[in-house]
C-alpha cells in the first residue's frame, strides 16, 4: 500500500499549488541567508600555514591558484577515527566528495578554487582517491595547525574536557569533525570569511536534493541514526 493518501488530480494539483508558494517563500529566504553569508566580516589571516600537495609544499595563499576565492572541505581522514582504519576516509565525508568533482570547472570559471585538506600524509590521501577514483585537489594539512584552528580537528585535551564545534560548546568532540570554510585573497592578503559544520555541510550534498524529490524522501525515520544508510560508493551492496 502507498504510504501516502490517494486522491484525485485534482485536489493534488491544489496541494501542489499551495506548496508551490511554500517552496517559493524557502527559496527566498535561501536567497537572503546566502546575501547574509556575503556580508559575514572578513577576517586576515595572520597564521602561516603549510600544505602538501601534489606540487609540492604550498601556503594557504598559494592554494587559491591564482584565484581570489578558495572553499576548503575540511575532509576527516585516518587518525583516530572509529569508524575507519588509517588507510580510508570517513564514510560521510566520501559520500560529501562524491559530489566535488563535477563542480570543479564551473566553479573554477567564478573565480573559485576548490580543495579538501585533511590530517593525514599525501600519499595515503592520493591513494585513497585513487580507489575512489575522485580528481579534485586534496593537499595534507597534516605538518600544520589548520584544520585544528579551523574548529575541525581537537587536541587529547580537548577531547577529554570538550571543545568549541560549530560555534557551541561540545563534550566529547571527537578526533575530528566535518565541515567547510571560505576564504578571499585581496592584495596578498588571505581573509577568512565563513565557516559552516555539522548539516550545514549538506550544502554540498546533492544527494540529498535528489532524495527529497522522490516518494519516500531521505527515508530516514526508520533508520538507527540518519547517517546510518552511508556507504562508501564502492561498498552498496557489500555484507
Amino acid at each position: 500500500m502507498p504510504s501516502a493518501a490517494i486522491g484525485t488530480r485534482e485536489e493534488w494539483l491544489t496541494q501542489r499549488t499551495e506548496l508551490l508558494q511554500a517552496e517559493k517563500q524557502h527559496i527566498r529566504a535561501g536567497d537572503e541567508l546566502a546575501r547574509r553569508r556575503r556580508q559575514l566580516p572578513w577576517v586576515p589571516i595572520e597564521k602561516d600555514y603549510v600544505f602538501d600537495t601534489a606540487d609540492g609544499s604550498k601556503t594557504l595563499a598559494e592554494l587559491f591558484e591564482e584565484r581570489s576565492q578558495l572553499l576548503v572541505y575540511h575532509f576527516m581522514f585516518g587518525t583516530g577515527l572509529l569508524v575507519t582504519d588509517e588507510t580510508e576516509g570517513c564514510t560521510g565525508c566520501s559520500f560529501v566528495a562524491d559530489h566535488f568533482d563535477a563542480t570543479l570547472p564551473h566553479l573554477n570559471g567564478r573565480d573559485v578554487t576548490f580543495v579538501c585538506a585533511s590530517i593525514a600524509p599525501l600519499a595515503r590521501l592520493r591513494a585513497y582517491q585513487d580507489r575512489m577514483g575522485w580528481r579534485f585537489p586534496w593537499v595534507s594539512s597534516l605538518r600544520s595547525d589548520f584544520n585544528y584552528d579551523f574548529g575541525v580537528a581537537f587536541t587529547d585535551e580537548q577531547q577529554a574536557n570538550g571543545a568549541e564545534y560549530n560555534f557551541q560548546h561540545v563534550d566529547r568532540p571527537g578526533p575530528q569533525r566535518e565541515g567547510v570554510s571560505a576564504f578571499a585573497l585581496s592584495d596578498g592578503v588571505v581573509y577568512h570569511t565563513y565557516s559552516a559544520y555539522g548539516r550545514g555541510v549538506e550544502m554540498l550534498m546533492g544527494t540529498y536534493q535528489y532524495l527529497d524529490l522522490a516518494p519516500k524522501g531521505r527515508d530516514e525515520d526508520r533508520l538507527e541514526f540518519p547517517a546510518a544508510w552511508w556507504r562508501r560508493h564502492d561498498e552498496y551492496g557489500l555484507q
